[in-house]
């Protein structure tokens, strides 16, 4: 499916091949037979992934998704993935595709998360700041999770999209701040700029006292945003589990659009309360969609090059360091093609 060089990544990185190929039997996949039935991931406090959806709605059959705790960002995520710790992962496809560009054996199999009217993520200022365009951000703190992923790329595309040069764009600056920090360091003063998304967004909309400067659904309209990934051994190890996580995910999604909000809050709040993990649901109550922009999921290659051509911009990978069509598959999506499951 790839090269012998991103395969090899596994054994560079001192990783057995048995680690990489999940926790399934020994079996060979010889003939499309299924070799595991259990699949390991990491999930997020107060949170329903897709993937976890699929679960609770009974698409993924026998499978079992065997939850080994909380991943911390997106990149965790999909390294845990390429060094064997789990099976199934996601991350913003900048992530990905920076990944797979160091060699990482690892495939795109459908998007997860996204941007539309309804999920979004904004770049908020005070009612009374100053700030009014994109050149007005020169000298300025913006506040966001992490660096080098989807909020900083949302604004380095907005700054270049309103003619700032890359020097004067690099007078802006990124300061990683907690989410649940960063509406209390805007309205303190210790940044101008604070991103927030979800149930933090809404919140801090409530309390007032904030405007949108612009948002990531603003500049790129409903797009995809995020894969769930997994190796390229576990791929050929596990056709048969591969496709039914992956359909399974496009038919939670697409039940996620089709049903109404108010019957999609209350089965995460009950998927949150059976599996017992001591968080809250808090968030839950706000969700209102998981932003992934095709029906089922699927990945267009815009998703990928996109990303590459700005971590390109950066410095961070060469041109021609990956090939758009090696990083992802549809191959394995069985969801119907038109909305709804």
């Amino acid at each position: 499916m790839h090269t012998t060089t991103r395969r090899n990544f596994l054994a560079l990185s001192g990783i057995s091949l048995l680690a990489a190929a999940g926790c399934g039997t020994a079996a060979g996949s010889a003939g499309g037979a299924r070799n595991t039935t259990t699949v390991r991931y990491q999930g997020s406090s107060g949170a329903v992934s897709p993937l976890e959806l699929a679960a609770a709605l009974g698409h993924l059959g026998d499978l079992k998704l065997d939850w080994v705790g909380d991943t911390i960002s997106g990149p965790q995520d999909i390294q845990s993935v390429a060094s064997g710790q789990t099976d199934i992962g996601g991350a913003f496809n900048g992530a990905v595709v920076k990944l797979a560009a160091r060699k990482a054996p690892i495939t795109s199999v459908v998007s997860y998360y996204g941007a539309d009217q309804h999920a979004f993520n904004g770049f908020y200022v005070s009612e009374k700041s100053t700030i009014r365009g994109a050149r007005d951000l020169v000298g300025k703190k913006v506040g966001m999770n992490t660096l080098g992923a989807h909020h900083e790329a949302m604004l380095d595309i907005y700054l270049k999209k309103n003619g700032l040069s890359p020097s004067e764009a690099e007078q802006v600056e990124r300061i990683v701040v907690p989410p649940v920090n960063t509406e209390q360091a805007l309205r303190q003063g210790q940044i101008e700029v604070a991103v927030l998304g979800g149930i933090l967004r809404d919140k801090a909309l409530e309390t007032g006292g904030i405007r949108k400067l612009f948002s990531d659904y603003d500049l790129r309209g409903s797009f995809s945003a995020g894969t769930y990934v997994l190796t390229d051994r576990f791929i050929e190890q596990n056709p048969e589990t591969v496709r039914t996580l992956v359909t399974g995910v496009g038919k939670a999604l697409d039940w996620s659009r089709a049903t109404s909000r108010e019957e999609v809050v209350a089965r995460l709040s009950e998927i949150i309360a059976k599996r017992k993990r001591n968080e809250s649901a808090e968030a839950i109550k706000y969700f209102r969609s998981y932003g992934v922009a095709a029906p089922g999921g699927r990945i267009e290659a815009e998703e990928l090059s996109v990303w590459s051509d700005w971590l390109t911009d950066r410095g961070e990978i060469k041109g021609g360091q990956v090939d758009i069509p090696d990083l992802y598959t549809n191959e394995f999506n069985k969801t119907p093609a038109t909305k709804g499951s």
